[in-house]
């Protein structure tokens, strides 16, 4: 099936986020190869046009790697791809492979690879580019059926606050681990009541406060975390309450002889922090607002938090905002927002009627919806102009940004169908 071998050629390439370059060189040199007229910009987006076209194909060419990414090994199972102990990178591998066929195949091609979505939207929100065309088609959404035409915005926030510490004594020391849980996508996976890691540890340590020498968790701004690992100090003798989710190490020695004297706050800060989803749209069926408490280390005397809040309109963005800061710095923490993008307001228009229209064809139910995570949707039509109608639609991904992702292989079919449906 030439659409799964192209995804396939695309894992083998390494592209994560921030580090892509090579696969940015394939994708240019392969387009060029297909007698496109390829362009790209200072924030690292291709452009690729061939012919007089009429609509736009869109995805980013970075993911989130997690696991043993950027080395996937691919595996076709129970008819899902999936790959062995890492992310895959369907978000959004499949997008840049359909539009690859598509310059193959077609005389009259237009292509927007943006680069690095998964860390700050980058490429859409420095895009230098122009698109000839006046519709276009986002290829990153991950439900069958669904005629997408309006997404969460987000920010990021960094909190850190620095601590004095103290000399240790004669304690014991222990290394604590919480590791292999699902993780997931923090937006479209955040309401599916799976575990954060640094809150889990949060509660065990407030169950006894110990001593904390370091703390490091999470492994992305917008994965749910899966892992955690604290090294705490007890009195000699002393007991740890029994977990089925952490594991515990007594160490005969570390290189560090400190600890944070206010460890008590630190663990307080995680155990009292609010997340997962803080409000849900019943008419959309979705959550509207919701915190990610994303990543968490120490840096010598300094506990540094990385929190990515998403919110259905710009308004709850902002009020969300407002919230963690005075959370924040109301215990003394430094707080910093930075890459933040808006919310895309649904509109349904005479592109997404035509999209809606196909897809009936190929699915026996076809809705029109919202998804709560960050597209760039929203951010290209600010960025090229209102007259631009966008739409976006994709095939069923199951748990992006984690080592759980898979997708499935007749969906993936079926997507590419109606895309080659449009481009006829």
């Amino acid at each position: 099936m030439e659409i799964i071998e192209m995804f396939e050629k695309i894992c083998l390439i390494p592209h994560c986020s921030k580090n892509s370059d090579k696969l940015k060189k394939y994708i240019k040199d392969f387009c060029i190869e297909c007698n496109c007229e390829v362009k790209s910009d200072k924030a690292g987006n291709i452009y690729c046009k061939k012919g007089k076209p009429k609509i736009c194909l869109q995805a980013h060419y970075d993911m989130v790697c997690v696991g043993n990414a950027p080395d996937i090994e691919v595996i076709e199972r129970d008819g899902y791809i999936k790959a062995k102990n890492s992310s895959l990178g369907a978000d959004n591998g499949i997008g840049v492979a359909i539009m690859l066929i598509m310059a193959k195949r077609f005389d009259n091609v237009e292509l927007l690879f943006t680069a690095d979505e998964e860390v700050g939207m980058i490429g859409a929100v420095g895009l230098e580019l122009k698109i000839q065309s006046n519709k276009i088609l986002n290829l990153d959404t991950e439900e069958e059926g669904r005629v997408y035409i309006g997404c969460a915005g987000g920010v990021d926030i960094g909190v850190k606050k620095r601590y004095d510490k103290a000399k240790l004594t004669d304690e014991d020391i222990y290394r604590l681990k919480i590791e292999g849980l699902p993780g997931g996508h923090s937006g479209v996976d955040i309401d599916k009541h799976i575990p954060n890691a640094i809150k889990e540890m949060g509660y065990y340590l407030a169950e006894f406060y110990p001593k904390i020498i370091s703390i490091k968790g999470g492994e992305a701004l917008n994965s749910i975390p899966k892992s955690v690992e604290v090294v705490v100090a007890l009195e000699p003798g002393k007991n740890l309450p029994k977990s089925n989710m952490v594991k515990v190490e007594k160490l005969k020695s570390y290189k560090s002889d400190s600890y944070f004297k206010k460890s008590k706050e630190i663990i307080d800060i995680i155990c009292g922090f609010a997340n997962g989803v803080r409000g849900y749209d019943k008419d959309m069926c979705l959550p509207f607002v919701s915190v990610n408490l994303a990543k968490i280390q120490t840096i010598d005397d300094t506990i540094s938090l990385q929190i990515f809040p998403r919110a259905n309109d710009d308004l709850s963005l902002e009020k969300i905002k407002k919230e963690i800061k005075s959370y924040f710095q109301n215990m003394g923490y430094i707080v910093e927002f930075s890459s933040q993008y808006g919310a895309w307001k649904p509109e349904i228009n005479e592109f997404s009627k035509e999209v809606f229209a196909i897809c009936k064809e190929v699915f026996d139910e076809v809705s029109y919806s919202a998804i709560h995570a960050g597209l760039e949707c929203g951010v290209l039509l600010e960025k090229l102009g209102k007259e631009k109608m966008i739409v976006s639609i994709g095939p069923n991904i199951i748990y992006p940004h984690s080592v759980n992702e898979k997708c499935e292989i007749e969906s993936v079919k079926r997507v590419y169908d109606i895309v080659e449906k449009l481009m006829r």
